[in-house]
């Protein structure tokens, strides 16, 4: 049964809905660097537990201003003064919302500029594609501010960049950008442009691809790849049973049967 999804009902995201179903949602807190309060947490785990079930087709994951997000707002935290058992409470949040990113089943694409730093890089990670401009830099600075990570990076940052270097960012303080960071794979896609106008287009031509489909891309990938290799190529089997035999894809089928269909080409 779809549900409403009110764009009004949100302050820290800027929520827009295009009628082609990709949605945007903006951080919108560009003082702040679009730096995470717990506020704004909780509108992200309130729009991505929603989403798959409001008709949304892709979203564009973007920050307004100069930057994406600066990470963890630490004014917050520091006028908080948290107990460790209250700080571990934030950091589950932080972990249902860039759960629900990742697999909610809807796919998400980020729009990188400027600061993708600490809690930003972990959010930037729950994405299933990332795209940066010539101004984007990526960094995790917790080891100089006496922190450590909590929103995931252990998990989605060292499966991006590998353990050592993971272990070098947080140690040294390392800035990754341009080229570089697409080589590492902190991001797939690098232009010199927009890095939203990419990101909308990537969202758009996702957007029309089947939901089913795209929900076992963006959610069974991710399940599978916490299983051990005979438990997932059991699952596989399973999903590609149940999604390469739905039956809206019958006339996609029939197109590439009858050759009416676009074949796949290699780039000019």
């Amino acid at each position: 049964m779809p549900v409403t999804l009110d764009p009004a009902r949100f302050t820290n995201l800027r929520i827009d809905p295009h009628d082609d179903g990709v949605w945007v949602v903006t951080l919108n807190r560009p003082h702040k660097r679009n730096a995470l309060d717990i506020d704004t947490i909780e509108e992200l785990v309130d729009f991505f537990s929603t989403a798959p079930r409001a008709d949304v087709r892709a979203v564009v994951l973007a920050g307004a201003g100069d930057h994406f997000c600066a990470g963890l707002d630490l004014i917050e935290h520091h006028d908080a003064d948290r107990s460790p058992a209250d700080f571990m409470q934030v950091c589950l949040r932080w972990h249902e919302a860039f759960n629900k990113m990742e697999y909610g089943g809807v796919p998400v694409i980020a729009a990188l500029q400027g600061a993708v730093v600490g809690g930003g890089l972990e959010l930037a990670s729950a994405a299933h594609i990332r795209v940066i401009d010539n101004s984007a830099y990526f960094a995790l600075p917790e080891g100089q501010r006496g922190l450590f990570t909590g929103g995931g990076a252990t998990i989605r940052v060292a499966d991006l960049v590998g353990k050592a270097r993971m272990i070098d960012m947080m140690l040294t303080g390392r800035v990754y950008q341009g080229q570089e960071a697409v080589e590492l794979g902190l991001a797939q896609y690098r232009v010199d442009g927009s890095s939203f106008d990419k990101a909308l287009e990537l969202a758009q031509q996702a957007a029309c691809n089947l939901p089913l489909t795209n929900f076992a891309i963006c959610s069974a990938i991710s399940h599978m790849q916490n299983m051990s290799a005979l438990d997932a190529a059991y699952a596989e089997a399973v999903v590609a049973g149940v999604v390469n035999t739905q039956h809206d894809a019958r006339a996609r089928l029939a197109a590439f049967a009858d050759k009416s269909a676009a074949r796949v080409r290699p780039n000019k």
